[in-house]
Protein backbone atom coordinates (compact mmCIF):
# COMPACT_ATOMS: atom_id res chain seq x y z
CA UNK A 1 0.00 0.00 0.00
CA UNK A 2 1.33 3.61 -0.83
CA UNK A 3 1.75 6.08 2.13
CA UNK A 4 0.17 8.94 3.50
CA UNK A 5 2.10 11.86 2.17
CA UNK A 6 1.66 12.36 -1.58
CA UNK A 7 2.33 15.78 -2.32
CA UNK A 8 0.72 18.36 -5.64
CA UNK A 9 2.80 20.71 -7.55
CA UNK A 10 0.37 23.60 -7.42
CA UNK A 11 1.40 26.50 -5.61
CA UNK A 12 -1.05 29.89 -4.96
CA UNK A 13 1.30 32.12 -6.99
CA UNK A 14 1.69 30.02 -10.25
CA UNK A 15 -2.12 28.35 -10.29
CA UNK A 16 -4.38 31.07 -8.31
CA UNK A 17 -5.53 33.38 -11.30
CA UNK A 18 -7.00 36.89 -10.29
CA UNK A 19 -10.76 36.52 -11.04
CA UNK A 20 -11.72 40.11 -12.04
CA UNK A 21 -13.08 42.68 -9.92
CA UNK A 22 -13.26 41.78 -6.39
CA UNK A 23 -16.61 42.55 -4.15
CA UNK A 24 -15.92 45.26 -1.30
CA UNK A 25 -14.38 44.78 1.77
CA UNK A 26 -17.46 45.62 4.08
CA UNK A 27 -18.91 42.83 1.84
CA UNK A 28 -16.31 40.44 2.35
CA UNK A 29 -16.53 41.03 5.86
CA UNK A 30 -20.11 40.38 6.09
CA UNK A 31 -19.89 37.19 4.14
CA UNK A 32 -16.89 35.93 6.67
CA UNK A 33 -19.03 37.32 9.77
CA UNK A 34 -22.34 34.66 8.43
CA UNK A 35 -19.85 31.94 7.85
CA UNK A 36 -18.20 32.31 11.49
CA UNK A 37 -21.87 32.52 12.75
CA UNK A 38 -23.24 29.39 10.89
CA UNK A 39 -20.02 27.12 11.90
CA UNK A 40 -20.09 28.00 15.29
CA UNK A 41 -23.97 27.36 15.32
CA UNK A 42 -23.57 23.91 14.34
CA UNK A 43 -20.40 23.68 17.08
CA UNK A 44 -23.21 24.42 20.14
CA UNK A 45 -25.92 22.64 18.00
CA UNK A 46 -24.63 19.29 17.22
CA UNK A 47 -24.18 17.74 20.89
CA UNK A 48 -27.58 19.44 21.99
CA UNK A 49 -29.21 17.27 19.04
CA UNK A 50 -27.20 14.06 20.46
CA UNK A 51 -29.09 14.88 23.74
CA UNK A 52 -32.69 15.02 22.05
CA UNK A 53 -34.60 12.05 22.59
CA UNK A 54 -35.68 11.79 19.02
CA UNK A 55 -32.44 12.72 17.79
CA UNK A 56 -30.15 10.23 19.37
CA UNK A 57 -27.95 10.04 15.59
CA UNK A 58 -27.46 13.64 15.42
CA UNK A 59 -29.26 16.22 13.03
CA UNK A 60 -31.33 14.47 10.41
CA UNK A 61 -29.21 14.56 7.30
CA UNK A 62 -30.94 16.76 5.66
CA UNK A 63 -30.72 19.39 8.36
CA UNK A 64 -26.97 18.91 7.73
CA UNK A 65 -27.01 19.40 3.79
CA UNK A 66 -28.81 22.33 4.15
CA UNK A 67 -27.06 23.93 7.01
CA UNK A 68 -23.50 23.00 4.30
CA UNK A 69 -24.97 24.44 1.94
CA UNK A 70 -25.55 27.50 3.76
CA UNK A 71 -21.96 28.04 4.99
CA UNK A 72 -20.58 27.54 1.26
CA UNK A 73 -23.48 30.19 0.43
CA UNK A 74 -22.42 32.59 2.87
CA UNK A 75 -18.78 32.61 1.44
CA UNK A 76 -20.07 34.55 -1.74
CA UNK A 77 -20.38 30.66 -3.42
CA UNK A 78 -23.09 29.25 -5.43
CA UNK A 79 -23.40 25.53 -5.43
CA UNK A 80 -24.68 23.21 -8.20
CA UNK A 81 -25.30 19.59 -7.22
CA UNK A 82 -25.90 17.27 -10.09
CA UNK A 83 -26.50 12.99 -10.04
CA UNK A 84 -28.37 10.92 -7.92
CA UNK A 85 -28.47 10.66 -4.23
CA UNK A 86 -25.80 8.38 -2.73
CA UNK A 87 -27.31 4.90 -1.47
CA UNK A 88 -27.90 4.54 2.24
CA UNK A 89 -25.65 2.02 4.98
CA UNK A 90 -21.61 1.67 4.93
CA UNK A 91 -20.30 3.80 2.26
CA UNK A 92 -17.38 5.15 0.82
CA UNK A 93 -17.35 8.49 -0.58
CA UNK A 94 -14.27 9.76 -2.74
CA UNK A 95 -13.56 13.10 -4.47
CA UNK A 96 -10.51 15.36 -5.87
CA UNK A 97 -9.43 17.75 -3.78
CA UNK A 98 -9.24 21.47 -4.51
CA UNK A 99 -10.31 23.31 -1.63
CA UNK A 100 -11.52 23.36 2.08
CA UNK A 101 -15.19 24.19 0.47
CA UNK A 102 -14.90 20.54 -0.57
CA UNK A 103 -15.70 19.29 3.19
CA UNK A 104 -18.86 21.21 3.07
CA UNK A 105 -19.91 20.30 -0.10
CA UNK A 106 -19.41 16.81 0.17
CA UNK A 107 -21.88 16.46 3.35
CA UNK A 108 -24.20 18.39 1.83
CA UNK A 109 -24.01 15.54 -0.72
CA UNK A 110 -24.14 13.13 2.30
CA UNK A 111 -23.35 13.52 6.31
CA UNK A 112 -20.48 10.90 6.89
CA UNK A 113 -17.47 10.80 8.95
CA UNK A 114 -13.94 12.52 7.19
CA UNK A 115 -10.76 11.08 6.92
CA UNK A 116 -8.60 14.07 7.77
CA UNK A 117 -4.84 14.44 8.68
CA UNK A 118 -4.23 14.14 12.89
CA UNK A 119 -3.17 17.97 12.57
CA UNK A 120 -6.45 18.73 12.20
CA UNK A 121 -7.40 17.72 15.28
CA UNK A 122 -5.59 20.79 16.69
CA UNK A 123 -6.61 23.70 14.79
CA UNK A 124 -9.39 25.82 15.80
CA UNK A 125 -12.64 25.68 15.32
CA UNK A 126 -12.09 23.33 12.48
CA UNK A 127 -10.33 20.55 15.11
CA UNK A 128 -13.34 20.78 17.23
CA UNK A 129 -16.03 20.92 14.39
CA UNK A 130 -14.36 17.79 12.73
CA UNK A 131 -13.82 15.61 16.08
CA UNK A 132 -17.16 16.19 16.92
CA UNK A 133 -18.42 15.14 13.27
CA UNK A 134 -17.05 11.78 14.19
CA UNK A 135 -13.73 12.36 11.74
CA UNK A 136 -11.17 9.17 11.59
CA UNK A 137 -7.79 10.93 12.13
CA UNK A 138 -5.14 9.58 10.84
CA UNK A 139 -1.32 10.12 11.12
CA UNK A 140 -0.05 10.42 7.29
CA UNK A 141 3.78 10.62 8.48
CA UNK A 142 3.69 6.77 9.59
CA UNK A 143 3.69 4.10 6.84
CA UNK A 144 3.25 1.99 9.71
CA UNK A 145 0.29 3.04 10.86
CA UNK A 146 -1.92 2.41 7.77
CA UNK A 147 -2.66 -1.24 7.66
CA UNK A 148 -4.60 -0.20 11.26
CA UNK A 149 -6.10 2.91 9.50
CA UNK A 150 -7.48 0.58 6.91
CA UNK A 151 -8.66 -1.55 9.39
CA UNK A 152 -10.49 1.44 11.47
CA UNK A 153 -11.95 3.02 8.12
CA UNK A 154 -13.43 -0.96 7.30
CA UNK A 155 -14.71 -1.37 10.68
CA UNK A 156 -16.77 2.40 10.27
CA UNK A 157 -18.08 0.93 7.32
CA UNK A 158 -19.38 -2.21 8.34
CA UNK A 159 -21.35 -0.22 10.88
CA UNK A 160 -23.49 0.82 8.32
CA UNK A 161 -21.38 4.29 8.49
CA UNK A 162 -20.75 6.68 5.13
CA UNK A 163 -16.72 7.68 5.04
CA UNK A 164 -15.65 10.41 3.05
CA UNK A 165 -11.77 10.36 1.76
CA UNK A 166 -9.52 12.55 -0.48
CA UNK A 167 -7.40 9.86 -2.11
CA UNK A 168 -5.11 12.30 -4.01
CA UNK A 169 -4.05 13.45 -0.21
CA UNK A 170 -3.28 16.88 -1.22
CA UNK A 171 -5.01 20.07 -2.33
CA UNK A 172 -4.73 20.64 -6.22
CA UNK A 173 -5.83 23.74 -7.98
CA UNK A 174 -8.40 22.11 -10.18
CA UNK A 175 -6.86 22.28 -13.77
CA UNK A 176 -4.84 19.25 -13.02
CA UNK A 177 -6.04 16.06 -10.22
CA UNK A 178 -3.62 13.94 -8.70
CA UNK A 179 -3.44 9.90 -8.79
CA UNK A 180 -5.85 8.54 -6.26
CA UNK A 181 -3.99 6.72 -4.29
CA UNK A 182 -5.30 2.96 -3.08
CA UNK A 183 -5.39 2.28 0.61
CA UNK A 184 -8.44 3.80 1.01
CA UNK A 185 -10.14 1.55 -1.08
CA UNK A 186 -8.73 -1.57 0.13
CA UNK A 187 -11.10 -0.83 3.39
CA UNK A 188 -14.24 -0.77 0.87
CA UNK A 189 -13.22 -3.66 -0.24
CA UNK A 190 -12.46 -5.43 2.69
CA UNK A 191 -16.15 -4.11 3.96
CA UNK A 192 -17.90 -4.93 1.03
CA UNK A 193 -19.33 -1.84 0.62
CA UNK A 194 -20.40 0.42 -2.29
CA UNK A 195 -18.14 3.57 -3.61
CA UNK A 196 -19.63 6.57 -4.45
CA UNK A 197 -17.40 9.28 -7.01
CA UNK A 198 -18.03 12.39 -6.92
CA UNK A 199 -16.19 14.87 -8.91
CA UNK A 200 -15.88 19.13 -7.77
CA UNK A 201 -15.17 21.34 -9.97
CA UNK A 202 -15.03 25.37 -9.10
CA UNK A 203 -15.45 28.29 -11.84
CA UNK A 204 -16.84 32.06 -12.67
CA UNK A 205 -20.26 32.18 -13.23
CA UNK A 206 -19.47 33.87 -16.72
CA UNK A 207 -17.36 30.75 -17.36
CA UNK A 208 -13.94 31.84 -16.13
CA UNK A 209 -11.91 29.82 -13.90
CA UNK A 210 -12.55 29.21 -10.57
CA UNK A 211 -9.10 28.98 -9.18
CA UNK A 212 -9.69 31.47 -6.60
CA UNK A 213 -11.48 28.29 -4.82
CA UNK A 214 -7.94 26.22 -4.76
CA UNK A 215 -6.38 25.98 -0.72
CA UNK A 216 -3.07 25.25 -2.74
CA UNK A 217 1.13 24.78 -1.16
CA UNK A 218 2.17 27.46 1.08
CA UNK A 219 -1.43 29.25 1.42
CA UNK A 220 -2.89 30.20 4.76
CA UNK A 221 -6.39 29.16 5.94
CA UNK A 222 -6.73 32.69 6.58
CA UNK A 223 -5.46 33.79 3.33
CA UNK A 224 -8.35 31.42 1.42
CA UNK A 225 -10.44 32.09 3.21
CA UNK A 226 -10.68 35.81 2.54
CA UNK A 227 -9.58 35.34 -1.54
CA UNK A 228 -12.87 33.45 -1.73
CA UNK A 229 -15.07 36.01 0.33
CA UNK A 230 -13.39 38.11 -2.10
CA UNK A 231 -14.32 36.79 -5.49
CA UNK A 232 -17.33 37.88 -7.22
CA UNK A 233 -19.31 34.75 -8.90
CA UNK A 234 -17.54 31.96 -7.72
CA UNK A 235 -19.68 28.64 -8.37
CA UNK A 236 -19.22 25.34 -6.86
CA UNK A 237 -20.27 21.80 -9.13
CA UNK A 238 -20.63 19.06 -7.43
CA UNK A 239 -21.11 15.97 -9.57
CA UNK A 240 -22.31 12.64 -8.15
CA UNK A 241 -21.62 10.15 -10.23
CA UNK A 242 -22.53 6.61 -10.23
CA UNK A 243 -22.01 4.48 -7.54
CA UNK A 244 -19.47 1.59 -7.95
CA UNK A 245 -21.13 -1.52 -6.49
CA UNK A 246 -19.27 -4.16 -4.06
CA UNK A 247 -17.51 -6.83 -6.40
CA UNK A 248 -17.91 -4.50 -9.75
CA UNK A 249 -13.74 -4.51 -9.07
CA UNK A 250 -11.49 -7.48 -7.24
CA UNK A 251 -8.29 -5.17 -6.47
CA UNK A 252 -7.79 -1.69 -5.22
CA UNK A 253 -6.30 -0.38 -8.21
CA UNK A 254 -8.42 -1.13 -10.43
CA UNK A 255 -11.42 0.31 -8.12
CA UNK A 256 -9.58 3.57 -7.53
CA UNK A 257 -8.94 3.82 -11.67
CA UNK A 258 -12.58 3.35 -12.04
CA UNK A 259 -13.64 5.85 -9.19
CA UNK A 260 -10.74 8.84 -10.28
CA UNK A 261 -12.32 11.89 -12.28
CA UNK A 262 -11.12 12.96 -15.59
CA UNK A 263 -9.35 16.38 -15.39
CA UNK A 264 -8.72 19.18 -17.39
CA UNK A 265 -4.90 18.71 -18.07
CA UNK A 266 -2.94 15.75 -17.56
CA UNK A 267 -0.76 15.83 -14.01
CA UNK A 268 2.43 15.47 -15.34
CA UNK A 269 1.57 18.08 -17.63
CA UNK A 270 0.39 20.52 -15.04
CA UNK A 271 3.86 19.91 -12.79
CA UNK A 272 5.93 20.85 -16.21
CA UNK A 273 4.23 24.13 -16.67
CA UNK A 274 4.22 25.21 -12.72
CA UNK A 275 8.02 24.47 -12.30
CA UNK A 276 8.67 26.30 -15.28
CA UNK A 277 5.96 29.73 -14.04
CA UNK A 278 8.39 29.23 -10.37
CA UNK A 279 11.60 28.59 -11.89
CA UNK A 280 11.64 29.79 -15.39
CA UNK A 281 13.51 32.81 -17.00
CA UNK A 282 10.76 34.86 -16.12
CA UNK A 283 9.80 33.22 -12.72
CA UNK A 284 7.70 35.13 -10.43
CA UNK A 285 3.91 34.92 -9.30
CA UNK A 286 1.67 34.78 -11.90
CA UNK A 287 -0.66 32.26 -13.38
CA UNK A 288 0.25 29.18 -15.05
CA UNK A 289 -0.29 29.99 -19.19
CA UNK A 290 -2.05 27.11 -19.74
CA UNK A 291 -5.80 27.16 -21.76
CA UNK A 292 -8.50 26.90 -19.27
CA UNK A 293 -11.77 25.33 -21.35
CA UNK A 294 -14.89 27.77 -20.75
CA UNK A 295 -17.66 26.43 -19.70
CA UNK A 296 -20.48 25.17 -22.41
CA UNK A 297 -24.08 26.94 -21.66
CA UNK A 298 -25.88 24.20 -20.80
CA UNK A 299 -24.53 23.93 -17.01
CA UNK A 300 -26.44 22.20 -14.48
CA UNK A 301 -29.04 23.86 -12.73
CA UNK A 302 -27.40 26.01 -9.34
CA UNK A 303 -28.91 25.32 -5.84
CA UNK A 304 -28.85 28.21 -3.26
Amino acid sequence: MGGWQPGAPCTPGACVEKAGTPVAVPRALLRLAALTALVLAGIVLLPLARGCPGLRGGLPADWTGRWCRAIVRAAGVRVGITGAAPPAGGLLLVANHVSWLDIPLLTAVRPARMLAKSEIRRWPVAGALAGRGGALFIERDRLRALPETVDRISGALRTGAAVTAFPEGSTWCGRAHGRFHRAVFQAALDAGVPVQPVRLRYRQRDGGSGTAAAFVGEDTFLASLWRVARTRGLVAEVEVRPVIPPGAHLDRRALAHAAQPAAPQPAWTHATLVTGVLHGPNAGPGPVIAPVPRVPADRPRLRA
